[in-house]
Parts: C-alpha cells; structure tokens; sequence
C-alpha cells in the first residue's frame, strides 16, 4: 500500500522528470503486478467467489469518484478512466471465464471483451497480461520467477522505447532500468520471502485495511489537490 501511495502523490502533486518524483512512480510500480500475484492466490482460495467478486465490484463503484477526484488534470472533477478495484474485477471475471466458460470460443470471447475494457481502467493491459500469466504459473515457482521476469523485461522495453526519443542512451537505460525496478522487487518479495501461506493472526483487519485505505487514500489525495488549486 505504501508504494501505491508513493506512486500517486508524485501522479498528483510532483513534476515528472525529477529524480524524487521517477522514484516514486517507479517503486510504485510494485503494486500492480504484487496485486494480480495475490488475486490469483485469492481466486484459488477463495470460500466464496461471488462474494469475493461483489466485494471488488461494492468498492469500484466506491473508489470511483475518489479516483477521478485524485487524477483529473485540470478542473475540480472529470473522468479519468476506471479504478485499480475495477481492474481488479475484470481479472477477476477473466480467471471466472477461464474456469466455468466450456465453449472455447465463448471463453476466448469473454476474455478478450474483458481485456479490452481494461484498456480504460488504471493499469490497462498490464493487469490482464499479468493475472494470465500467474494463472498459467500456478503453485510453480519456476514458473512465478519466468513471469516476473518476463514482465520486467517488457516493462523495461517500454520504457526504453519511451525514454529513447527524449533522452540519450545512456539515461535512456537508467530510466528503463528505473521503471522496472518496482516489478522486480515484488518479484524478490514473492519468489524468496513469501511462503504462499494464508496469515491467521489478522487475517481479517489485513483483508479489509486494503479495501478501505483504497479509496480513502484517494479522497484524501483528492481534497488536497483542491486545496492546492485553490
């Protein structure tokens, strides 16, 4: 949570360009591909899908405006395109086709209706390619590691292609470098210190913190803009 938190103080408030607020934006890369790591934990685990996908749905309608609150440009309020718990549903509803879709034609449908919508949310096709390739990865932390580090790779290319037209090469690699540095460190944390067991002490303060601190930090976020513009 706290790199998100990162990552959108210096989306809101800082100049793109200083080495403070690339820092930030770059660790918060950490949390997209953390979140569809434990999505697809918590799809396995879940006691109760509909329930689990109601929740992600109750707290994308929530998170809405205080999403579009913490993000418009200019302006009190605009849309800015679908929330991370939006996001996350459509993922959700990916690995739901992929288990109860028989018709191979129909599930390939559904799934890639559910891709392109991403493509106006927060993360767009990041968060479907990385909930996919999880997926495939199952309980093989071979497989985890192939995932993380094809996903850097790809990161890193994107933003060297990005960085290219405005930096010389060498920055160019740093800012490449830089902007994978988040993903990779979900990737140490999950690989080497995450033993895929559940945390009974707290279990349910931890699954509720995220849900609220999601969109209360963006209100938060929100409000102090205003006070900024004002």
């Amino acid at each position: 949570m706290f790199t998100m938190l990162l990552n959108h103080i210096s989306h809101v408030f800082m100049e793109r360009g200083s080495f403070l607020s690339e820092f930030f934006l770059d660790i918060g890369y950490f949390t997209a591909i953390t979140m569809c790591y434990f999505l697809v934990e918590g799809y396995q685990y879940t006691r109760s899908k509909k329930k689990y996908a109601c929740r992600l749905a109750v707290f994308a309608m929530i998170s809405e405006i205080p999403f579009c609150l913490a993000f418009t440009k200019d302006g009190i309020i605009g849309f800015y395109g679908m929330n991370m718990m939006f996001t996350l549903l459509l993922c959700f509803l990916i690995l739901l086709s992929i288990e109860r879709i028989d018709n191979k034609f129909l599930r390939r449908l559904a799934i890639t209706g559910l891709i392109l919508l991403s493509c106006i949310s927060d993360w767009g096709l990041l968060a479907p390619f990385f909930t996919l390739m999880f997926a495939r990865a199952k309980d093989s932390k071979r497989r985890v590691k192939r995932t993380y580090v094809i996903s850097c790779i790809l990161f890193a290319l994107y933003y060297f292609s990005e960085g290219i037209v405005k930096f010389p090469l060498g920055k160019s690699i740093i800012y490449a470098l830089g902007a994978m540095a988040g993903m990779a460190l979900s990737g140490i944390v999950i690989i080497y210190l995450y033993n895929g067991k559940r945390m009974e002490k707290g279990k349910t303060f931890s699954k509720w913190f995220f849900y609220v601190f999601y969109p209360l930090h963006l209100l938060i976020l929100g409000l102090l803009r205003l006070v900024y513009l004002m």
